[in-house]
């Protein structure tokens, strides 16, 4: 079988070429940056070089994306010829030569501004019913890419799954705020409670949506690290968010403590991966638990995948002064 990756000397597009290959998959690689992971250097929103990475493919694992960090840097017309042209010349390729699966790597941002609770409001609770609602040209783009998908297995019974994926790279955080009051690993760790998820169960997620997606046939899933809140935990998590961790995790304050680290004062919103679990069989194993195990044995949290990978960073040659990427401050 085999496997194009596209983005493949990306973040998740490195770790699933690597993964795959350690499976013997025949994996082939697209990417407009150059690496030791990728076969072809160019853009998919070329024609003809997809013509030419898609030669005898049996499976696509679409990861190739303009995203958040870009929004600033590069114009809306760019987010549209990679992220829906792109896609769409990926989707023509794969109906024409019939191929098994396509895994679209989405992403729960698309949600935007439905994660936003008013103050005096419960936290979202974020599953695959929620109604996105973009707040920039990224989410735009990637919603018209997930809809492309569902036309294709609608129009031409083209197996696709889209998995929308929360935060999963190594990158500091773009908030100043959150730079300024929290290590790194104490701003990552804290998410793995409602809205990260490790690198390494994102790709087994790939590896199982492409194995079920003749069953499944055009299925959307949030992948995210398990969270241990219910629903009736939203009213408190808005207010206290602490006093809810413990009474899940009794311990995690002196672990915390040990580490000079902070829970965050208030959570807003839960990812919720239920059907995930469910419908593709999936079950992450770095989640807060895990975490809270590794502080106390004094082992890195991460994942080898993740380790393995480290940082890319989003733009090549260049460094901003004030963060991983400048923000658009507007929303737009």
């Amino acid at each position: 079988m085999k496997i194009l990756i596209t983005g493949s000397s990306g973040h998740l597009g490195e770790a699933l070429v690597r993964a795959l290959k350690a499976l013997k998959f025949q994996v082939f690689g697209i990417d407009i940056q150059p690496s030791k992971f990728t076969d072809i250097v160019g853009s998919i929103a070329d024609i003809e070089t997809v013509k030419k990475a898609m030669y005898e493919v049996d499976v696509v694992m679409h990861t190739a994306t303009l995203h958040k960090p870009h929004v600033v840097t590069h114009s809306k017309q760019d987010f549209i010829d990679t992220n829906v042209t792109g896609t769409l010349n990926l989707l023509e390729q794969s109906k024409l030569q019939n191929i098994k699966s396509f895994i679209f790597t989405s992403t729960t941002s698309t949600f935007g501004d439905s994660l936003r609770p008013a103050t005096d409001k419960p936290a979202i609770w974020v599953n695959e019913d929620l109604s996105p609602q973009a707040k920039n040209i990224y989410g735009v783009t990637k919603i018209a890419a997930e809809n492309l998908c569902q036309l294709f297995f609608r129009n031409h019974q083209l197996p696709c799954v889209v998995l929308k994926t929360s935060r999963f790279f190594p990158e500091s955080d773009d908030d100043k705020g959150m730079r300024e009051s929290y290590v790194d690993a104490n701003i990552k760790a804290n998410e793995f409670l409602f809205r990260r998820v490790d690198v390494a169960d994102i790709v087994e997620a790939h590896i199982l949506a492409m194995e079920k997606a003749s069953d499944i046939g055009y299925g959307k899933y949030i992948i995210s690290a398990s969270s241990p809140f219910s629903k009736s935990d939203l009213i408190d998590l808005q207010s206290n968010a602490p006093k809810v961790v413990t009474k899940y995790f009794p311990d995690f304050q002196k672990l915390y403590a040990t580490n000079n680290w902070q829970m965050f004062p208030n959570i807003g919103r839960v990812y919720v991966n239920t059907k995930a679990k469910e419908e593709l069989g999936w079950n992450p194993q770095y989640d807060f638990q895990h975490i809270l195990n590794s502080l106390k044995s004094g082992n890195d949290y991460r994942s080898e995948l993740t380790r393995l990978i480290q940082s890319k960073g989003y733009h090549e040659d260049i460094t901003f002064t004030d963060g991983p990427y400048p923000v658009d401050e507007s929303g737009d």
